[in-house]
């Protein structure tokens, strides 16, 4: 458990002048939440989510996690327009029993990776709300974000920002799921679209892309989707996210998002780590992108919850440091974070097949918090007894 340096007794009051705000919850109490990414990407249709079973959920708590974010996909839940899977559905809440049974909190993620399956296999948004006005696409194997460069893929993406009949089916997509799932108490938020993109114009670079499409594009979705989840669920936070761009040290330009609950959701993704290489301290990539992405938060005054993070190969000789100096910029500005992803085998998996975490995740198994009623002043790692009012 983490050591809270309490600042008289109030709960939780807003955050001092130019800080990151803290994230409570409905009892005012601050929250440091901490756990992993939840997935089956490999079943699909009648078989899609069996891949995650009950075993997850009792060994990330043993491991003292207590969030999941719980990656869901719109081709399983409406594979045809308006018909909805009860099966998809049914599966979703066995999951959140689980977690409910572990004390899991669970952000349900719309996730979408290339947009979904009419490009390349991938998951997400239905075949039947792709439109690409026949635009080429060809495959990346081993290179996903390039497919996002892809015409077929940014026409898609547009279409789905733009079309007001995709407008449409999207938002009736999110009032199903919090409508069906809000009232689960397993349930903490919603992540309204995983790693959103969209079409770059002729000559314009991928900052500059990236802050038109945040502001002009996927500000006015998040606004009409948050306004679709609360005429089901008014109670649980709405997670918003930027383009990848943010990887690079990009600010954002989303604007404001008009909703009491909302939180920041980016990515912690290096592109040279995502290649496979080794973490190089000198470039000073988390300090630069620290600065950059805590600028939105500042501005608009909302937490910041990081909805991936970790690198493919967790074993190259400078990953340690990584993950020290990770966690150390962390706890500065996020009030929680969930790691990619908690699975049994290689690459991104927490743990091996026997359950033991791989090279170096150990070391996000460390004490924290967790629920403070305490005014913060300062969060830091270490191994004495808890404060009386942190639990």
């Amino acid at each position: 458990m983490g050591l809270l340096v309490p600042s008289g007794g109030a709960l939780a009051p807003a955050a001092e002048a130019g800080a990151v705000p803290r994230l409570t919850d409905e009892r005012g109490r601050v929250l440091d939440l901490r756990g992993w990414n939840v997935e089956d990407k490999t079943h699909r249709g009648a078989d899609a989510l069996t891949g995650v079973t009950e075993r997850h959920f009792r060994d990330m708590a043993a491991a003292g996690f207590g969030l999941a974010r719980l990656l869901v996909f719109w081709d399983d839940l409406e594979p045809r327009p308006g018909q909805y899977s009860e099966r998809y559905l049914s599966r979703i809440e066995r999951i959140l029993d689980w977690a409910h049974r572990y004390r899991v909190r669970v952000v349900i993620d719309a996730h979408q990776d290339v947009y979904g399956p009419a490009f390349g296999g991938h998951r997400g948004i239905p075949e039947w709300a792709t439109r690409t006005d026949g635009l080429r696409y060809v495959p990346h194997p081993g290179d996903w974000f390039g497919e996002y460069y892809e015409p077929a893929v940014q026409a898609a993406f547009e279409h789905l920002y733009e079309d007001a009949d995709l407008r449409l089916a999207q938002a009736r997509m999110w009032q199903v799921l919090a409508g069906r799932l809000g009232r689960h108490p397993a349930v903490f938020g919603y992540d309204l679209i995983n790693e959103p993109m969209g079409r770059l114009r002729p000559g314009e670079d991928l900052p500059s892309g990236a802050r038109r499409i945040e502001r002009d594009q996927l500000t006015p979705m998040y606004n009409r989707l948050a306004a679709a989840v609360r005429r089901a669920d008014r109670r649980h936070h709405l997670f918003v996210e930027p383009t990848p761009a943010t990887g690079e040290a990009v600010p954002t330009g989303l604007g404001r998002v008009h909703d009491p609950k909302v939180v920041y959701a980016p990515h912690f993704y290096n592109t040279a780590m995502e290649a496979g290489r080794d973490y190089d301290p000198s470039a000073h990539w988390i300090e630069s992108y620290e600065s950059a992405v805590t600028r939105y938060p500042r501005e608009q005054r909302v937490p910041v919850v990081i909805g991936e993070w970790g690198p493919v190969d967790s074993s190259l000789p400078n990953m340690g440091r990584f993950y020290e100096d990770a966690l150390a910029s962390l706890s500065r500005y996020a009030a929680g974070w969930a790691a990619y992803v908690w699975c049994y085998g290689g690459g991104y998996c927490a743990v091996d097949e026997a359950g033991r975490f791989r090279p170096n995740k150990e070391r996000l198994a460390r004490p924290f918090a967790g629920i403070c009623c305490w005014r913060l002043r300062r969060a830091s790692f270490s191994p004495a007894p808890p404060l009386p009012g942190c639990i």
